[in-house]
């Protein structure tokens, strides 16, 4: 019998889309495998809506890759898909030790995820393989006539936080000094915003690229968003991807004004408009249990579905306390599964 290609969420927090997602791709392989969420504090809703779920240190702890190594002997983990930027590099740097045990870690290497959580760096390799970026600078390095508006941005932030626009020195200035994040200044684009969603095998090369627009967002992370069938778009998203090397899932985010096509940010994990593609017939759940088989994958670049809208929406899970302070969903939280304790 085939074993199931079982799958191991890490920092999994409040991805409950990727839960339910990677449980239909495990129905649809047809062996029984199961989703196993890991995360640092027992109050991630993913932990109540996986199959089984583990508290694990946190990611800064000496004892982190231990515990999701012992995780993946318990269960027979064959994939391991870390949902954040906090334990990409940690997770790939490790890829024999989870070999060891059986697992797969479908995520970049360490040198790709340092380029795609620091900006300026990205900026940087984006120029220096021909790669449309806008115009970023340190603050010491600023020329003395500069395109205003501007925005100031933190180096490596993420959902959309220190983010300030300047219109004139004075603002720069003040902004310069009002941030606490190591900051860049970069041109302000124009044009119409886009994120693709992308897969590609562990060799880097791309199998896969959802472009969607962005109708709103909300901290950083899209609500609304719509596939798109966007040759170009595709065009961009597999040209980053493997200049960087991408290996699993990334999100690329550029400008369009007119022919013109500028990245100012690329993601080495799904992003926020994962349900788009899974939706539009991506296929990226499917693919990230194939790569954990050991398969090699076609590209089938286009072969999703655009015009598929998400419209993102609250939800919640109701828990209750049990015996020794543990936590269960509740007896009227409906339509969720219930998992032991945690």
């Amino acid at each position: 019998m085939t074993p199931p290609t079982n799958v191991l969420l890490t920092c999994a927090g409040m991805r409950g889309d990727m839960v339910v997602a990677f449980q239909a791709a495990l129905e649809r392989e047809g062996t029984g495998g199961i989703v196993v969420a890991a995360d640092a504090s027992r109050y991630a809703p993913t932990l109540y809506l996986a199959d089984r779920q583990a508290l694990v240190p946190p990611v800064s702890a000496p004892g982190y890759v231990a515990s999701l190594l012992a995780l993946c002997e318990q269960h027979a983990i064959r994939a391991v898909l870390p949902l954040t930027d906090l334990d990409q590099s940690i997770l790939t740097a490790r890829r024999d030790d989870f070999a060891a045990v059986g697992a797969t870690v479908v995520a970049s290497d360490p040198e790709t995820c340092d380029i795609s959580v620091d900006k300026y760096a990205a900026h940087c390799f984006f120029e220096r393989h021909g790669i449309g970026s806008p115009a970023s600078w340190l603050p010491e390095e600023l020329p003395d006539e500069l395109p205003f508006p501007v925005l100031v941005k933190a180096r490596r932030g993420f959902a959309a936080r220190h983010i300030y626009r300047a219109d004139d020195p004075d603002q720069l200035a003040f902004f310069l000094r009002y941030t606490t994040a190591e900051s860049m200044v970069q041109a302000f684009c124009t044009g119409e915003e886009f994120s693709i969603d992308l897969i590609s095998d562990l060799s880097g090369r791309c199998l896969e690229a959802v472009p969607r627009s962005m109708i709103e967002s909300k901290g950083g992370e899209t609500i609304k968003g719509e596939s798109l069938d966007d040759a170009a778009l595709r065009a961009v998203a597999v040209r980053v991807a493997e200049a960087l090397g991408i290996k699993g899932p990334a999100c690329v985010q550029c400008f369009r004004d007119g022919e013109t096509h500028l990245v100012t940010d690329v993601n080495a994990r799904f992003g926020g408009g994962f349900p788009v593609h899974v939706a539009a017939a991506g296929g990226y759940p499917d693919i990230v249990l194939a790569l954990a088989r050991g398969e090699r994958p076609e590209p089938r670049l286009g072969s999703y579905r655009p015009g598929v809208i998400m419209l993102r929406y609250l939800t919640q899970v109701i828990l209750e306390h049990g015996d020794s302070d543990s936590l269960q969903t509740a007896a009227d939280s409906t339509g969720l599964r219930t998992p032991p304790a945690v």
